[in-house]
């Protein structure tokens, strides 16, 4: 089966999901954004809100359950020279309630830290000025 780039934006929720002051983080198996570390999320269903869209991917993607903060920015993804979708990514600050990491066969690694360690890890564009807003909003 072919997949095709559809031809409008595409409506998407990601969530910084802290515990005791670190945060969530997730690595792409797969386009766009493999291999690198990014926040848990994914797109948002027709007639869905952006926070039940949002506890839904947490959940399908780490098994982790959720309390949303607040909005802490977004993000927009145009494609590039060869193609690729154009996503606008809505992301949240959110405190972890209950659960461990169980990645699906969308994500190949995880690691909990300190917002401001990210050190040599390959993150997607603009992850530290989200994670700097979410960490206000979460008072960490």
């Amino acid at each position: 089966m072919t997949s095709v780039t559809p031809s409008h934006p595409q409506l998407a929720t990601s969530a910084a999901i802290f515990r005791d002051g670190k945060v969530l983080l997730v690595r792409r198996a797969r386009s766009p954004g493999k291999g690198f570390y990014s926040l848990p999320g994914g797109r948002v269903e027709f007639g869905e809100s952006l926070h039940v869209a949002l506890q839904r991917e947490v959940m399908e993607e780490t098994a982790l359950t959720i309390a949303i903060v607040g909005l802490s920015g977004f993000r927009e993804v145009l494609p590039g020279p060869t193609g690729g979708g154009h996503y606008l990514i809505m992301s949240f600050a959110a405190r972890w309630i209950a659960g461990e990491p169980t990645l699906n066969d969308e994500l190949d690694d995880f690691v909990w830290l300190a917002p401001d360690e990210l050190g040599d890890l390959k993150v997607t564009d603009g992850l530290p000025d989200i994670l700097a807003a979410a960490r206000k909003l979460i008072g960490a």
